[in-house]
């Protein structure tokens, strides 16, 4: 089995290239942190990212559905615990028991495939209710999550700001290419 992380900054667009790529009938898993986001929100917490437990929740939502993704060959993730890490770094929260755990299982087990495709920014970024941050602020963070994949030993593919049909083309070339 060829898990394949999809990552970048928020709002560059992951969600709409990943739901490409599924409709082309490639096995996508979805975003868990948009998942606890709306979760906490129906539920009358405005910022669930500023709740304790935040981390945890996302890193045990992403262990869930990594470990019940199905038997399908080859997998697209949108986003893992290395992002999680990031964000935490990002919000200065510290790395929870919960998640060294997920980062070190993952790592030990080689989960994901070591190529990882980092959809690059817009040029913009579109606030949602889950998605509270400036463009200047995505950036920042695009920056923080480039490094972290590098630290935890990945490479990146970029996937450069183009309209969707070269993205997906970029991504099953490159999924082909690798024997996927």
């Amino acid at each position: 089995m060829r898990r394949f992380i999809l990552t970048g900054t928020p709002g560059a667009g992951k969600t709409t290239l990943l739901h490409a790529l599924a409709a082309r009938g490639h096995s996508v898993i979805e975003e868990a942190a948009t998942d606890v986001i709306a979760e906490g929100q129906a539920a009358g917490v405005d910022e669930p990212w500023a709740e304790p437990g935040f981390v945890e929740r996302v890193v045990t939502v992403q262990r869930e559905r990594q470990l019940g993704a199905g038997t399908a060959a080859v997998q697209l993730f949108d986003r893992s615990p290395v992002c999680t890490y990031t964000l935490a770094e990002y919000l200065g929260l510290p790395v929870a028991p919960a998640l060294r755990a997920e980062l070190e299982r993952i790592a030990t087990q080689r989960v994901y495939q070591p190529t990882v495709f980092f959809v690059r920014n817009l040029g913009f970024c579109e606030p949602t209710p889950a998605r509270r941050i400036s463009f200047a602020d995505s950036l920042e963070f695009e920056r923080v999550h480039r490094r972290s994949y590098r630290e935890f030993g990945f490479a990146l593919l970029d996937v450069p700001a183009a309209p969707l049909a070269e993205r997906v083309a970029l991504v099953e070339a490159a999924l082909a290419e690798d024997g996927a």
